[in-house]
């Protein structure tokens, strides 16, 4: 793996393990390898053109989750961050406020600093989506709510009945929902993921193959608007649509269409790491809710007494690096999350390290 050029291997030195960012160790399905290669042989790597994306993204969520968007609706985005982006800057103004609920992804506070949009929290509560605490923000005056689903770091997956709660919320306070739904192919059968845009028709959702078909350099995902939000996409900059990559275009085509049987297969080896996972921290007494959705694990520490950044003890003592929990909010104080898409071994070796640490 070492021999891979992306960040995960780059950023620290050749002995340190990295389970930090949200990047997989495995190869790509087979399909996605086809296509790449096809497109290469014909020097096919001009621009992205809307292609056969949409329709397929909305025949995959149709067999998926029983939901299919119209492909009309879907514009194509370079990646998640400028879906997100673009959606809140279609329904707000720089100063309105934007709800989001931390522990969260932490490019969400960076996006919401580059939009010049005021950052209201409604921390999750006990796992799950505080619904008091989002009436109350909404009304407040929140113009915008940014969605996790599912939610990373913890791999919650919101059910329908909240869903449609927040959507209920949302309608009575004028309040636009962006979904970021990019895991959301990775759900494990223990939940059942749910689509905001099947119970909101005001929302929008950002979404893409690169979690989990590991496309995440390709550079190519969609933002999905809800029916009563379709007219909004004329507004959209055509920068943000012209920077999607071809490459990621025909790779992620060949996900939706063709991948579903290695998407199947891989989620089944994620299942049982999850579950290996909780038996080899449980003796460290480290704190593990395995995760109904994603590759990501949420560690808490707090009882081993390694402070608030766990995961810079853990670097210098066990030359492993995790994602720092303060990361994601202060609500992360004393967590780290640990990347769980590897091998058996490395995870083994990783538990080992943190044991070490510890």
């Amino acid at each position: 793996m070492q021999q891979r050029r992306s960040e995960k291997w780059r950023k620290y030195p050749s002995d340190v393990l990295p389970v930090f960012v949200a990047e997989m160790d495995t190869v790509l399905a087979e399909p996605i390898r086809a296509a790449l290669a096809s497109a290469v042989e014909f020097s096919d790597s001009g621009y992205a053109a809307r292609d056969a994306l949409p329709d397929a993204y909305a025949a995959f969520a149709h067999r998926r989750w029983g939901w299919r968007p119209d492909p009309e609706s879907i514009a194509l985005m370079p990646d998640v961050a400028r879906a997100v982006r673009t959606a809140i800057g279609l329904v707000s103004e720089p100063g309105d406020a934007v709800v989001i609920n931390p522990p969260v992804y932490p490019p969400f506070f960076e996006w919401l600093s580059i939009l010049r949009r005021t950052l209201v929290t409604v921390p999750l509560r006990a796992g799950r989506l505080d619904l008091d605490g989002l009436e109350a923000a909404f009304a407040a005056g929140a113009r915008v709510y940014l969605l996790c689903n599912p939610q990373n770091p913890t791999g919650t997956v919101h059910t329908r009945d909240e869903l449609a709660a927040v959507a209920a919320l949302a309608s009575r306070y004028g309040v636009r929902v962006v979904s970021d739904e990019i895991h959301a192919p990775l759900t494990f059968d223990s939940a059942t993921f749910t689509p905001y845009l099947s119970v909101d028709a005001r929302g929008f959702a950002a979404v893409s193959t690169s979690k989990a078909w590991n496309l995440a350099g390709l550079k190519a995902a969609m933002l999905v608007a809800g029916g009563d939000s379709v007219p909004l996409l004329e507004r959209v900059d055509e920068d943000a649509m012209s920077s999607t990559g071809i490459l990621g275009v025909i790779g992620s085509v060949a996900a939706l269409e063709s991948g579903e049987d290695w998407l199947d297969a891989l989620r089944a080896e994620l299942d049982a790491n999850r579950r290996a996972l909780g038996e080899a921290l449980a003796p460290l007494g480290v704190g593990y809710a395995a995760p109904d959705a994603t590759y990501l694990a949420w560690l808490d520490f707090r009882p081993l007494g390694l402070g608030d950044e766990p995961a810079s003890v853990l670097l210098e003592r066990g030359k492993i690096a995790l994602m720092r929990g303060l990361d994601f909010g202060p609500e992360g104080a004393g967590f780290a999350r640990f990347n769980f898409a590897t091998s058996p071994d490395v995870m083994a070796e990783a538990v080992s390290r943190i044991a070490s640490a510890l």
